[in-house]
């Protein structure tokens, strides 16, 4: 079986990263897995990257697309400001470039794909050639723009009046975007796409989308390696990464530091009520250099790109702490969890389908940063609890994410569409049949045939 992994980026990113796990474990599963990207950073040589034309002709149209798109990208840039979300256009410079070199496959499976992919001209080509599966690794594909709508919900119906954007015009870029995604979704056809979403909560914001009203879609958590993810000998760590041995440790790594959802001014609120803490240690990950007076001592371990050196961060800790107001399945909490470090988060997004409530860690009512730091610090004072949440963590890990049975549950589903082609229509028994057992609180609903009153 040949599968197609379409994604801006090769390993850059949380998304990135994801897909790469999932690609290299379907090839370790015997599958005929390649990765299709606008941005290659390895010589990996399943790793397929898009080469814009360079003939005159190409050239000429990635001008004149550019110089078309030009408005609506600088309007977007303008209404950035300092903590916004991530908000990403529809359309590409590159038009219907990358389907003319996308590889050969009999299964395209579509990541995060912002900035590479113009979905007009591409999805419905690429769903002619093959079935589309997509993993949502954020709500980009299904509203105006944003990855992330911080409780606006206005994607439900409509996009327009777009908080992210400063907009109060009801046909403002955002529903013009939304509107152009639900015209190239609707010319893809019936059953060219399935969805997929790592959890539970992203599948029920992605059901409340009138963009994928009826469209099937399944909760498949992402995995990761849990041997080179795996508990390391914490003097040993510590030693190594220059960490003090008699220090109880939080962890926390930073991705964006100008991104409100990801919560960092509660987490200085929260540690700033652990000054007199003097054993408490604050360790970071990822731009960290930038972080300045968070209340306590604090170690910046830098960007830490290699995946073992990662696993001896994780384990020189005692806790971990993900602050993140709106988030998916954050591949930090998984690292955490195959690492034996219990985790303190709020209680939001996809965090709970890890975070389980006093086995692997405490979850916080969203924005209670006074919850934050109680929970932080009831685990650091309770050794006996902490060991236990470890084992637990662990555990968790490897019954429920590792990549084996991440890659077990897509090639089923994978099997399941080509052996059905998916053919809208059927019965309810009938579809439900398309997922199996294994794949974890999979929901699928059939789609009706024809307009279903959404476009």
């Amino acid at each position: 079986m040949r599968i197609v992994h379409i994604n801006t980026y090769e390993s850059v990113g949380g998304a990135a990263r994801a897909a790469n796990r999932l690609h290299r474990a379907l090839r370790a599963q015997g599958q005929d897995s390649s990765m299709f990207v606008a941005q290659r950073d390895t010589r990996d040589k399943d790793v397929v990257a898009f080469q814009p034309p360079h003939n005159l002709a190409g050239r000429m149209r990635r001008v004149a697309r550019r110089r078309h798109l030009r408005q609506d990208l600088a309007r977007i840039a303008a209404a950035q400001h300092l903590g916004a979300e991530l908000f990403t256009y529809d359309r590409t410079e590159h038009g219907a470039d990358p389907l003319w070199q996308l590889p050969e496959g009999d299964i395209f499976h579509l990541h995060w794909v912002a900035g590479f992919v113009d979905y007009k001209m591409f999805l419905p080509g690429a769903a002619r050639r093959a079935p589309l599966v997509w993993t949502l690794h954020g709500m980009n594909p299904f509203t105006g723009g944003c990855h992330y709508d911080e409780g606006c919900g206005r994607y439900s119906l409509h996009c327009g009046r777009c908080p992210q954007l400063g907009s109060q015009e009801e046909s403002d870029l955002s529903n013009k975007i939304w509107s152009r995604k639900r015209d190239a979704y609707f010319n893809i056809g019936p059953g060219g796409l399935h969805l997929i979403t790592p959890s539970r909560w992203l599948a029920s914001e992605a059901k409340r989308s009138a963009l994928f009203n009826g469209l099937p879609i399944s909760v498949i958590p992402n995995g990761l390696d849990v041997t080179t993810f795996s508990p390391r000998d914490k003097n040993f760590a510590r030693e190594l990464l220059g960490i003090p041995q008699d220090k109880l440790v939080i962890l926390y790594v930073v991705d964006r530091l100008d991104n409100r959802r990801k919560g960092l001014g509660l987490l200085r609120e929260a540690l700033a009520g652990l000054k007199d803490q003097t054993n408490f240690l604050l360790v970071t990950l990822g731009q960290a250099v930038a972080i300045q007076d968070l209340g306590m001592p604090h170690v910046s371990l830098g960007l830490v790109s290699d995946e073992r050196i990662l696993s001896l961060a994780y384990s020189s800790a005692d806790v971990f702490v993900c602050p993140s107001l709106q988030d998916n399945l954050p591949n930090t909490v998984l690292e955490s969890l195959a690492c034996g470090v219990p985790i303190v988060s709020f209680n939001v997004g996809g965090l709970p389908d890890m975070v389980r409530e006093g086995v692997t860690g405490y979850l916080v009512p969203a924005g209670n940063a006074s919850g934050l730091r109680e929970a932080i610090v009831g685990i650091l004072r309770d050794p006996t609890r902490r060991a236990v949440m470890a084992a637990h963590c662990r555990q968790v890990a490897v019954a429920e994410y590792s990549l084996e049975i991440q890659a077990r549950r897509y090639i089923s589903l994978y099997e399941t569409i080509l052996a059905r082609n998916w053919r809208w229509g059927e019965d309810d028994e009938g579809q439900q049949k398309m997922t199996t057992s294994e794949t974890a609180a999979c929901s699928v609903t059939p789609r009706r045939n024809g307009n279903d009153g959404s476009r």
